[in-house]
């Protein structure tokens, strides 16, 4: 048996995993590391769009946009939920502010970086 910590979505879990059949020689851990924000203040262009960029951070597709233009939401509120591998990853709100324009809807598919909304 071995014990592992896996992290998800920032919840970290301790699993027991066992080794079954076939003998293999030890792998050498990969160092840690950081993940990238998911969310990057940007000057804002011109139009509706908001000063706060939130952007992708990582491939996948947009099941759910939690939010609407006008909105006011709060640092770490739920916005849109990108499903990558069959998971569903929230992108949160980095700070308090009012949705100004939202660039994406439902069913999308979406690259790491793309401006998912912005914010003021």
């Amino acid at each position: 048996m071995k014990n592992l910590r896996v992290t998800v979505n920032g919840t970290a879990y301790d699993v027991q995993v066992e080794e079954i059949g076939g003998s293999s020689a030890p792998v050498k851990a990969a160092p840690a590391k950081a993940a990238a924000p998911a969310q990057a203040p940007a000057p804002a262009p011109s139009g509706n769009a908001g000063s706060v960029k939130v952007t992708a951070p990582m491939p996948g597709t947009v099941v759910k946009v939690e939010v609407n233009e006008g909105d006011a939401v709060k640092a770490g509120q739920d916005l849109v939920f990108i499903e990558a591998m069959k998971m569903e990853t929230p992108v949160k709100a980095a700070q308090d502010g009012t949705i100004a324009s939202v660039e994406v809807s439902s069913g999308e598919s979406v690259e790491t970086g793309k401006v998912l909304l912005t914010m003021n």
